[in-house]
């Protein structure tokens, strides 16, 4: 209308006249008919009460689902595998059976607390199957495949067979470049026959996203953080490039040590870092080579946090039992003993089981649980504290409504226990706990900071590009015949890392990441990085710290632990600005706590780094 009226009207007054009546008589239509929408909508008590049916079905779904993924990860067999995939298909056929039933009330006038439900319902799922008959099934039985795969994976070297975990304790240590090669390239293998089932994945996938409304499942994971899914693909840009500068300088160093251990031929001077040499599977962490890019004439913090916890006689419950007592000496209540009775801390020796660490809510209310393969190391005491981070969550947000029991994102609940950990390898805390008998001099901070940065930093391009590269395959723009070489182009981008030489045609390194084989979103991952740093420094002001920020411990602080527990208790009733606001007093995310956490490291670093060509 508004087109022929711009090309009938000779006057500017006659064209604005007629554009105003125009627009009158078309809004007139748009809101004549939006009320015959709203009129011919289910009633807002219809909507509450599909709502209360669906949290019902859910929550004993939920709970049936939970005990029987617990078996499978616990016990490992193709009977439990069977199972644990049939019950993934009922899950999954009952969530996206809510999810589009969701969309009948999206014109219902409902309260806030019911249109929250109805949209969590809506975007709650990860790959959603097809109506498709077959289809759950089908999806399932592909998830169950690459799941085993992984958790199952073994290689030979010299005629040993070993676990991912005996690679990782290698990787700690091993210098030897080609040795460290055999083992990356070995384990990266057993992810070779997963090249077959992804884009079956992916197919059926986004085929349940399709009938659910969204373009592609990468667009479904994004709708997730109470913004358009475009607008928060910006978001995590925006954040990258507050840190980018930081892990460019950090890198720089590193790859000029990595150049001095090891020389031109294996590491060059410029250009990426040679993945394998990073002491992590992954480079995700370049911590295991804190000794080859430790400063030189600097101390150390006097201590190394491994042969403290093993000289002080941890073992796994030991391990757990302070992991407890932090948050406990915050004000939070003790694990119940179901918790003690039912977790598997320690790698059984009779059968195949997941070890990746994982916090379980069995029965959305007390069952709450941890299964992991503890050792007694500075990395698996830092984890300890993050997964029960994720029980303490759980169990403060357990008086919720069923659909308002999780974080109030997925970067929320990994960064709980990552705040926690933050302050949980601070000398400070150390000190207290009595794992040292003295805190290291200020003069120790940069070596700290190090290696912190080390693993914090050397994370969060990594935490990155991992769905930005299945956003892509997810879309399309990365099609299966191209999946490995993207990965790699990603990983170049944002990280500066190349594998340790040429990979076969048919490799799917991708799959060699436990998120990537189980189908876990990762951005939750980078967003801990973010968030924790902004919980950190704000529990920290609220405590009246003064020192440096890297030595503040909220150990034993009831007034910081009394804020925080409510912000837990929030769970996701409500937007996560809003939660983010009522424990830090902030509303959006921010990566200049990271900034201001290590800044005396940045500093160093740039003067370390002169005269190098630093980039890739």
């Amino acid at each position: 209308m508004k087109s022929r009226l711009l090309a009938a009207c000779a006057a500017a007054a006659l064209c604005a006249a007629a554009l105003s009546a125009g627009a009158q008589a078309q809004n007139q239509a748009q809101n004549q008919t939006q009320a015959q929408a709203v009129a011919s909508a289910p009633s807002p008590a219809e909507a509450k009460a599909f709502v209360d049916g669906a949290e019902k079905d859910l929550m004993a779904m939920g709970e049936y689902a939970a005990r029987m993924a617990w078996v499978q990860a616990t016990y490992i067999t193709d009977d439990t595998n069977w199972l644990n995939a049939k019950v993934d298909a009922e899950a999954n056929a009952l969530s996206v059976k809510y999810a589009k039933q969701a969309a009948r009330f999206d014109r219902t006038q409902v309260d806030p607390v019911t249109r929250r439900k109805l949209k969590l319902l809506k975007a709650g799922l990860v790959l959603p199957a097809s109506d498709r008959p077959g289809a759950a099934q089908e999806l399932a039985d592909v998830q169950a495949r690459l799941r085993a795969l992984y958790s199952t994976g073994k290689v030979t070297i010299d005629g040993e067979t070993l676990t991912l975990d005996d690679l990782d304790d290698r990787l700690r240590t091993e210098r030897d470049p080609a040795r460290i090669k055999a083992m990356w390239e070995a384990w990266h293998a057993v992810a070779k026959p997963m090249a077959a089932d992804y884009p079956k994945l992916v197919k059926l996938a986004n085929e349940g996203s399709a009938e659910l409304g969204y373009k592609d499942t990468g667009a479904l994971w994004r709708s997730w953080y109470d913004m358009e899914p475009d607008a928060f693909a910006a978001k995590t840009d925006a954040l990258w490039a507050q840190v980018a500068p930081f892990y460019k300088n950090l890198h720089c160093y590193v790859r000029g040590r990595l150049n001095a251990k090891y020389g031109d031929a294996v590491q060059p001077k410029t250009g990426p870092i040679r993945a394998d040499l990073t002491g992590n599977m992954w480079a995700q962490s370049w911590s295991n080579i804190y000794d080859i890019a430790a400063p030189q004439g600097l101390p150390g913090p006097g201590y190394d946090l491994t042969q403290s916890l093993v000289a002080k006689g941890y073992d796994a419950t030991k391990m757990m039992k302070t992991g407890e007592g932090f948050y406990t000496s915050m004000g939070m209540a003790p694990l119940p003993d179901t918790f003690w009775k039912r977790s598997m801390i320690t790698r059984p020796r009779d059968r195949e089981v997941v070890c990746h660490a994982s916090a379980w809510d069995v029965d959305n209310d007390q069952d709450i649980r941890v299964k992991m393969c503890t050792r007694v190391n500075a990395d698996d005491f830092y984890t300890v504290h993050h997964e029960l981070g994720h029980n303490f969550y759980q169990r403060a947000y357990a008086g919720q409504p069923y659909l308002f029991r999780g974080g109030a994102n997925d970067g929320f609940h990994e960064a709980i226990g990552d705040f926690v950990g933050l302050s949980a390898l601070t000398p400070t805390y150390l000190k207290q706990i009595g794992v040292i008998d003295a805190a290291p001099d200020a003069d120790a901070d940069i070596p700290y900071l190090l290696n912190m940065a080390m693993d914090k930093i050397a994370f969060l391009p990594f935490g990155l590009l991992v769905d930005k590269w299945r956003w892509q395959v997810f879309s399309g723009q990365i099609d299966p015949a191209h999946y490995n070489e993207a990965w790699w182009k990603l990983r170049a981008q944002y990280q500066g890392v190349a594998p340790p030489g040429p990979r076969p045609a048919d490799a799917f390194d991708p799959g060699a990441k436990f998120h990537v084989a189980d189908s876990t979103p990762y951005t939750r991952y980078f967003l801990a990085r973010v968030y924790q740093f902004q919980f950190y420094r704000a529990a920290c002001r609220q405590a009246g710290w003064k020192g440096p920020l890297n030595r503040c411990s909220v150990y034993g602080d009831k007034a910081v632990g009394e804020k925080f527990e409510k912000m837990l208790a929030m769970g996701q009733s409500k937007p996560w600005p809003e939660a983010l606001e009522a424990f830090t007093g902030e509303k959006d995310l921010d990566a200049s706590a990271i900034a201001d956490y290590f800044a005396p490291l940045n500093a160093w670093l740039i003067k370390q780094n002169r005269g190098q060509s630093c980039g890739w």
